[in-house]
């Protein structure tokens, strides 16, 4: 199965170069799940010809590079947020499964009309969580998350309304790890987490796509053929 992977954009200032970038780890850790990576530009003409032509079956939306519009961003890429959103639009229309890492879940959230908050004290910090009575059995095993941004606290009030808060931290009430979002036809997950390594993601990269290819596949996750976003960083 050919998954695309989005990439951040780093500026190398002495070549004048935005390069994309992309973790080698991500490769090692897609390979293992028997999945084919490939790497999507930031920079397409037509972004729906490319991944028709490259055979994408599914989207993993990768972490780094804050949201443009936020107050107060930086290193941002608004050439990637404009292929993300594409590639959001492609997805839904195409009932293709979506992934979405760190800044994965926060732009599904924007794209999905739900609002970001900043946070603070939020790097290489834990945070205990405890999951909602909505939770379903694949999201219920994330006890805890290590929390690695300093935007995308969810507050209850900026959550998108496609969305339903599977966990949550009891510090503050903010939305950490998991959430559900109704996707035709697809089971698709999002992840606020940069662990390409946690037995969560991985069994979530598990879940999402083998829908693709069987769909008959009870998961204990699919109200109704849903899309998970996982937010936070789980251990």
């Amino acid at each position: 199965m050919r998954i695309g992977i989005t990439q951040r954009v780093e500026v190398v200032a002495s070549y004048g170069e935005r390069r994309d970038c992309l973790d080698q780890q991500w490769f090692l850790f897609m390979e293992a799940l028997g999945y084919t990576p490939i790497p999507i530009p930031n920079r397409l003409d037509d972004v729906r010809r490319w991944v028709r032509a490259a055979g994408i079956e599914g989207l993993i939306l990768s972490g780094g590079n804050d949201l443009t519009h936020l107050p107060g961003a930086v290193n941002t890429a608004p050439e990637r947020d404009q292929l993300e959103v594409e590639l959001l639009s492609w997805a839904h229309e195409n009932e293709v499964p979506v992934i979405g890492v760190c800044r994965g879940l926060q732009i599904m959230n924007v794209w999905l009309g739900g609002d970001l908050v900043p946070v603070e004290g939020h790097v290489a910090v834990r945070h205990p969580l405890v999951s909602s009575s909505e939770a379903k059995v694949c999201f219920q095993q994330c006890t805890e998350v290590n929390s690695y941004h300093g935007w995308g606290g969810i507050a209850s009030n900026g959550l998108a309304g496609a969305l339903t808060p599977q966990c949550y931290s009891p510090r503050g009430g903010m939305l950490r790890p998991f959430c559900i979002i109704d996707w035709p036809g697809r089971v698709s997950c999002g992840t606020q987490s940069a662990s390409r390594h946690s037995a969560t993601l991985t069994a979530v990269c598990l879940i999402i796509f083998s829908e693709v290819k069987h769909a008959n596949t009870d998961t204990g996750c699919r109200p109704g053929n849903p899309a998970a976003a996982l937010y936070g960083r789980p251990p």
